[in-house]
């Protein structure tokens, strides 16, 4: 049996967050599928999966509404077992961030750039530099060439990390995510700090790698769903392996959560460290899942 994953996120008024929330709720029960969804009075923010066949039905299904007809549906290939269950909930924001109130994407945003605009300048060299939004132990296991990344353990933490790109405030920049999502609210942000000539990677890193699998992303990327990561290269091997083991620096892209620390700590580590750590160290999906 053939599964999808879809990622996708609009930020459109909905007046009455948990009406819509009962009606995603019946609607992906209905489907059989599995994963998370937010719903919150700024927008719709979700990854689901199901068989390939749900998957279209829940689309289409999305389709009838005028609210979300022009959602961009990110699609990978799934496990069927990417999610333990279904969660879906009313929130404050579609992603948690420290910006509630501050910034509004539908109003004030980084200009978009399609993913040929982006390969384009990688291939003439233009002067730009890539601002990943995405949080550290993401950009472990993949990234653009020409990333700055702010230091951000978690999205929350952009009103404190951004002093150290305030250097880029007069330069070309390009913020990246895994979707798009956090990048609409974070050049609303940095634009109201000055940031003059800023940027977003219309539909994230996902859409850039489907377009250029062999691009200037190297490395794959992480998810936040039971495959931890996704690599769309055509020779994964040729492209090269970005992350190192926290222990030995061997290459690898295997997350292990680290409960020798409060909190707990995503790490990547290689077979062999994580075979001598077995007691202080657990393979990452299960609660990465859970707490996301």
């Amino acid at each position: 049996m053939n599964y999808t994953v879809i990622l996708f996120y609009k930020y459109v008024s909905i007046a009455d967050p948990e009406a819509e929330r009962e009606r995603q709720q019946a609607l992906c029960k209905s489907l059989g599928l599995t994963g998370r969804l937010i719903v919150a009075e700024e927008g719709i923010n979700a990854t689901l999966e199901g068989t390939t066949e749900n998957i279209e039905d829940y689309i289409s299904g999305m389709r009838t509404n005028e609210r979300f007809t022009d959602i961009d549906f990110k699609k990978s290939p799934g496990t069927g077992a990417a999610f333990p269950k279904l969660s879906v909930k009313a929130r404050p924001e579609i992603v948690a961030s420290s910006l509630e109130g501050d910034v509004d994407p539908n109003k004030d945003t980084g200009q978009h750039i399609s993913p040929e605009t982006l390969h384009s300048w990688f291939e003439s060299g233009e002067d730009f530099t890539v601002v990943d939004m995405r949080n550290d132990y993401e950009v472990i296991s993949g990234k653009f060439e020409k990333t700055r990344h702010p230091g951000m353990h978690s999205f929350r933490d952009i009103q404190e990390d951004v002093e150290k790109i305030e250097d880029l405030k007069n330069k070309k920049v390009v913020a990246v995510c895994t979707g798009g999502i956090r990048c609409e609210k974070a050049t609303a942000f940095l634009k109201k700090k000055g940031f003059a000539n800023i940027h977003q990677l219309e539909g994230g890193i996902h859409r850039y790698i489907e377009k250029y699998p062999d691009g200037y992303y190297k490395g794959a990327l992480y998810v936040f769903d039971g495959r931890m990561t996704i690599d769309m290269a055509d020779d994964p091997e040729a492209r090269g392996i970005v992350g190192q083991c926290f222990f030995c620096s061997g290459s690898t892209e295997q997350y292990v959560d680290d409960d020798s620390v409060t909190p707990s700590r995503q790490l990547l580590c290689c077979d062999d460290c994580l075979a001598g750590r077995a007691d202080s160290l657990r393979l990452a999906r299960k609660k990465h899942v859970e707490t996301q």
